[in-house]
């Protein structure tokens, strides 16, 4: 066997010039059709006249549901609120039950098990299956259907109503040669036009299942000065936008509602992957997107809400106090790992990377693969933005800090003393230990771990929290660490 095995191998490297190396390692028995193609030849086209004439009929748009709001084209009022504000704190039930949900045993009716793979009860009608919620002929109904869908859809729906204001916004602020110097053309600035159309309509969808106390658009407060800066907000808002949703989706009580919100988060997936494209990072290098509480989305959203008009419904979610990252890298460098400390636009945790380096150090405009974060479908970085095993040096808001629209919401925290740091990235939930070096700052190292075996469990942009415990949770109980969080952070990982 030994022998036949050195012949075997003898002979196939006899091919290794008539044949290309496979460019998947280990991936050897791939074939490819038995046919021959001619490729077209010739100079490419540089006139473009008028289309062949197929049949064809004139056709007008039937009336369609209007919008609730206009596409803004323009600049509007932007900035911190400067008021004072008349009501604070979340919105609050006119009694609560305890201060946190017990963990129980599995739901005594999760007893379903197929041992053979035969249908195991009888079909309702052929070719369906026994099960299934909302599939016994009942009329859908696309209202939301308690307290836990209203105050969800009514956090979707501020996270809409912001995106559709910024993508407008930097638009307008920005001009042509702005966004040229950031190597992004006319068609990057229609295609980002076109993402604030697609809010408008995610705004009517979420409206429509609200119903008539559904808020209206607000003024917001953003920390970009330049393009990148945009483009980097906006993969960050982005990505806690599609998380928050991920994070309470399967939990509404209103599967109808649900499967509308899955067909509009769809869409903010796409949009997270493009705007990383558009800031040179990889578009997505993770296996699996994570889910996040809603009092996380509302931490990281709320302080970018400058101020609502009067009577705009409020939200019961709670605003944690930020964990911020000294050392975050900077995706602007060619070398990450000569980020200086605080090299971001300004303190709140989700506010973009400094874009404003010197030339030498930046890599927008170099042309060397791996070294290159120009616009791109896919960039692979000689260096890597963090590593496991890196130091993450960490500071923390005390609780009590005025946030969001009108100042009227006040972070808190029901946690003891910070002891681990939480790393929350695609299916994992991983503790690494916090090392106190003063009053509200410390440090902890990057973890290494897998969510499969070849998969980084922290990888891309990564939410990271303060825990006074390091308590057992899955994706699908994640909401319940929520009493042992000190602080909320990102951590731009890749």
């Amino acid at each position: 066997m030994f022998n036949k095995a050195i012949y075997a191998s003898t002979l196939l490297s006899a091919f290794a010039v008539a044949a290309p190396a496979p460019q998947v390692p280990g991936y050897t028995d791939a074939d490819f059709p038995d046919v021959s193609v001619t490729e077209a030849t010739g100079a490419p086209a540089t006139t473009f006249g008028p289309d062949s004439q197929i049949n064809a009929i004139l056709t007008t748009p039937g009336s369609a549901p209007p919008r609730r709001s206009s596409v803004l084209t323009g600049a509007t009022s932007h900035g911190p609120f400067s008021g004072t504000a008349t009501t604070t704190g979340a919105e609050q039930a006119p009694t609560t039950l305890g201060t946190a949900i017990p963990p129980l045993p599995p739901n005594p009716t999760a007893t379903y098990y197929n041992p053979n793979g035969k249908l195991q009860d009888p079909a309702p009608i052929p070719y369906q299956p026994n099960g299934g919620a909302g599939t016994n002929g009942t009329e859908p109904r696309y209202m939301v259907n308690s307290d836990f869908d209203y105050e969800s859809i009514t956090l979707g729906l501020y996270q809409e109503w912001i995106e559709l204001d910024l993508f407008n916004n930097g638009l307008a602020v920005f001009s042509e040669d702005d966004f040229l110097e950031a190597g992004l053309t006319a068609e990057d600035r229609s295609y980002i036009a076109f993402m604030a159309q697609q809010e408008s309509g995610h705004a009517t969808l979420l409206t429509n299942m609200l119903g008539e106390s559904a808020p209206p658009q607000c003024t917001y407060d953003y920390p970009f000065r330049t393009v990148r800066e945009f483009i980097d907000f906006n993969q960050k808002l982005t990505r806690w936008g599609e998380s928050g949703v991920w994070g309470f989706l399967a939990h509404l009580d209103s599967r109808e509602v649900g499967n509308l919100l899955s067909q509009s988060i769809a869409t903010e997936a796409r949009q997270q992957m493009s705007f990383r494209q558009m800031l040179g990072l990889h578009p997505m290098p993770v296996w699996f997107e994570t889910g996040i509480p809603q009092s996380w989305q509302w931490t990281y959203l709320a302080p970018y809400i400058s101020s609502c008009p009067e009577n705009t419904t409020r939200l019961a979610w709670q605003n944690f106090p930020a964990l911020h990252v000294a050392n975050n890298p900077n995706p602007n460098r060619f070398s990450p790992n000569d980020t200086a400390a605080w090299e971001y636009v300004g303190n709140r945790t989700s506010d973009p990377a400094r874009s404003d380096i010197p030339a030498d150090e930046s890599c927008v405009n170099v042309n060397t693969t791996g070294y290159s974060c120009g616009p791109a479908i896919a960039r692979n970085r000689s260096e890597p933005l963090t590593f496991p095993g890196r130091q993450v040096n960490l500071t923390w808001d005390a609780p009590g800090q005025a946030v969001g629209p009108n100042n009227s919401y006040v972070t808190s925290t029901a946690a003891k003393l910070p002891q681990f740091v939480a790393w929350v990235s695609q299916l994992n939930l991983t503790y690494t230990p916090l090392v106190t070096t003063g009053n509200n700052s410390g440090y902890t190292y990057q973890p290494a771990g897998e969510v499969y075996e070849g998969d980084p469990a922290v990888n891309g942009t990564t939410f990271i929290a303060l825990t006074d415990e390091d308590v057992f949770l899955t994706p699908f109980n994640l909401s319940m660490i929520n009493p042992h969080v000190v602080a909320l952070g990102l951590y731009q990982a890749g």
